[in-house]
């Protein structure tokens, strides 16, 4: 940081009886009121250098006191000393804090070589372009302080002349840069790194007011000479300076209140952020995208800033990782921890562009595989989202099914993510649990899930005949613990009879795929797995005793009967367009159990 030394004297002035003052054996005769501040000076060390009190007290001579107000002037009080103590000789010291203040006040009294040789505006504008526009931070921290005073800095020049050298000190090669910045990034440390950095300016720009800030890059992207990729980091940096932390935790939790003018300030500065991402593909990331996108849900921008954020954010969403999805929950209504609704957003955002730029996207290989690297994104971000103890039903649909039927080319890891849900949320009805397996295609899981399926005693019934009716119709090998067609046969016997012996009928229920006679599900369960338990104890008695082969399609013609009978059941099932359907009235499931007797 550089500065100017001005004046030989020693600082005399002292405050006596709220009226500052000097040191002197001659009494003071012109007094200067600058807003509270009341100054009881000397006209002939004033008056020769400043233009302005000469035209205010033309007579220098009068030995009355002369009073006169000054509120107008620039920088207030702070600023008139440093111009008094100027016209005393005493010694003052200019620099980047407060050569704004100085030039202004000094233009404001006129205190220029027209007045007096060698006056103090000819000493400032020297030191300005030779000291201060020369250095790069002294030009940061000048142009900052011109907010204190933006109309006469304006008028006068300063800000425009910073801003041309804050510039051209940006679009030096950064293998020139021989000035000191700032740069504190992790991992980075100047003696073991000799080259700049290519962003070493960014640091620096963050301290500026947002209105300087965005002056300075629309500048640099007008030269078109630093790639996107720059400035996008420039507003990264600045927006992790001055926006608030979100990604933490939700408001109701969060210890650090704004108040309404923080958070009006915030919202301004997040607006005008996102009018300057560059328009090129990857200037920013998706991940900063996001934050953006739950910071304006937490600081309530406009709509249309916010639809320019899922926008953006929906171009590079197959860029984006779990943990950039991570972000809580800015609704103070809403139990859950994660934003589920602006993921959903962005995918819904995703879903139209895709209407818009893919036609053919079945036969579009690149579309494929662009789509389903969502699919799986979003799979594994409902891993996650699912262990939230407060996640609703719904908001795991919804999610779900935000993507489109290509995005999944199984339904592994989405049977995967309803499995943990129904782990972690043991209570849920039994309503809520079937509308969640509903979305699940039973057709598109691997063999290896579906063995765990059937087995599985967290979902529905009716999920697992229907996994064991695509594992049967595809072939797969049914190992011993899983139940076949003809155990399930036997199950809906028993639970009928179980029902007629307790309640004289049996109830129908709609069932999603084959319809079985239910009482209730957990009695089912255990007829499955007794009628599974005897199934494995016939076949290894079989194969001790080594029977026949015809004795043993002579014994299980029987079984074979009842297998041909389901099977028929299922074929007109399956007709329906593969669509569950109940079993009718009572009294066909009753002629179907004497079908069945027979």
């Amino acid at each position: 940081m550089k500065f100017m030394k001005l004046g030989t004297r020693p600082d005399s002035f002292y405050t006596e009886a709220a009226t500052r003052t000097v040191i002197s054996n001659v009494p003071g005769n012109i007094v200067i009121r600058i807003d509270n501040v009341s100054y009881l000076l000397h006209k002939f060390q004033l008056l020769p250098k400043c233009g302005l009190l000469q035209h205010l007290c033309p007579d220098m001579g009068d030995s009355n006191i002369a009073t006169i107000e000054l509120h107008d002037v620039p920088g207030g009080a702070e600023a008139f000393e440093l111009c008094a103590k100027f016209c005393y000789g005493m010694t003052i010291n200019i620099s980047a804090h407060n050569l704004v203040l100085a030039l202004c006040a000094a233009k404001f009294l006129r205190m220029t070589e027209a007045v007096e040789k060698g006056n103090l505006v000819l000493k400032l504008e020297a030191f300005l372009h030779s000291c201060i526009l020369v250095g790069w931070k002294d030009s940061i921290v000048t142009l900052q302080n011109t907010v204190k005073l933006p109309d006469w800095s304006e008028n006068l020049g300063i800000v425009r002349k910073c801003i041309d050298s804050i510039v051209e000190k940006i679009l030096t090669p950064h293998s020139k840069v021989s000035w000191s910045y700032t740069y504190t990034r992790p991992g980075y440390t100047k003696k073991n790194n000799q080259s700049v950095p290519k962003d070493w300016w960014t640091e620096d720009l963050s301290d500026l007011d947002i209105e300087l800030f965005r002056c300075i890059i629309l500048a640099v992207r007008s030269t078109y000479i630093l790639p996107p990729q720059l400035i996008g980091e420039a507003l990264h940096v600045y927006a992790c300076r001055w926006l608030p932390d979100t990604s933490k935790a939700k408001p109701s939790e969060n210890k650090i209140t704004q108040s309404k003018e923080d958070l009006e300030n915030s919202r301004q500065i997040l607006e005008k952020i996102v009018s300057m991402i560059p328009s090129d593909r990857g200037s920013v990331s998706v991940g900063f995208l996001l934050r953006l996108l739950n910071m304006s849900n937490y600081l309530a921008v406009s709509s249309t800033t916010k639809s320019e954020i899922i926008r953006r954010s929906s171009l590079q969403f197959e860029e984006a990782r779990v943990s950039d999805l991570l972000f809580p929950s800015q609704s103070t209504s809403s139990a859950h921890f994660y934003d589920v609704d602006s993921v959903v957003a962005v995918l819904e955002c995703l879903r139209a562009l895709w209407r818009r730029q893919y036609s053919g996207a079945a036969e579009n290989t690149h579309f494929l595989t662009y789509v389903r690297k969502v699919g799986k994104l979003i799979d594994s971000y409902l891993r996650v989202v699912v262990m939230d103890i407060n996640m609703p039903v719904p908001k795991v649909i919804q999610l779900a099914e935000a993507l489109p039927d290509i995005a999944r080319p199984n339904h592994d890891d989405l049977y995967k993510a309803i499995n943990m849900y129904l782990k972690e949320h043991p209570d849920i009805s039994k309503a809520d649990k079937k509308r969640l397996c509903q979305i699940l295609d039973c057709q598109k899981l691997s063999s290896e899930v579906r063995a765990h399926a059937v087995k599985n005693e967290r979902l529905p019934l009716r999920t697992v005949v229907q996994v064991l009716f695509f594992d049967q119709e595809k072939g797969s090998k049914v190992t011993s613990f899983t139940p076949t067609a003809k155990q399930l046969i036997s199950v809906e016997k028993q639970a009928a009879v179980t029902s007629d012996d307790n309640h004289g009928k049996l109830k129908p229920e709609l069932d999603n795929g084959i319809g079985i006679g239910i009482d209730r599900e957990v009695r089912e369960r255990k007829a499955l797995s007794e009628s599974s338990e005897r199934d494995e104890h016939r076949t290894k008695r079989a194969a001790d005793v080594k029977l026949p082969v015809e004795r043993e399609r002579k014994d299980d013609r029987s079984e074979f009967d009842v297998k041909s009978v389901k099977s028929n059941k299922i074929k007109e099932l399956k007709s329906d367009s593969k669509r569950m359907v109940s079993k009718g009235s009572r009294s066909d499931h009753g002629g179907e159990q004497r079908q069945i007797k027979r």
